[in-house]
């Protein structure tokens, strides 16, 4: 999946899924956050924050001080799901994380100002 179009297709495909109440096909879920990750990285490049979507990915992103070995201190994490809702504005930031559907660890970590990625 190189192509812009086919990645938007696949989050497109992912949400409607979801909006049916359906849970999108694997291949599909895979390659929508993928995308929505890529997006984030090539929006907010740098290597400050680890962002987290197992078991389909992970970028590192937004500016400040290298990350390099062991754990990052900057962390956040999520299903794919709640990615997939909270990149496209369906769910607020700073709900996914008072409701723990998103977990933080440091003080980089807060990503509402780099979201939502996509509108579709």
């Amino acid at each position: 999946m190189s192509s812009p179009h086919i990645k938007s297709a696949a989050v497109s495909a992912a949400l409607a899924a979801l909006d049916e109440g359906r849970k999108p096909e694997r291949p599909v879920l895979r390659d929508a956050v993928r995308a929505l990750l890529t997006l984030l990285a090539e929006r907010a490049p740098g290597r400050s924050v680890e962002v987290r979507v197992p078991p389909y990915g992970a970028v590192q992103c937004v500016p400040g001080p290298r990350h390099t070995r062991g754990t990052p201190p900057n962390v956040v994490e999520t299903d794919a799901e709640t990615w997939l809702a909270v990149a496209t504005g369906r769910l607020d930031w700073a709900d996914a994380v008072t409701q723990g559907r998103v977990r933080v660890s440091g003080v980089r970590a807060d990503l509402s100002g780099h979201l939502p990625l996509w509108q579709g």
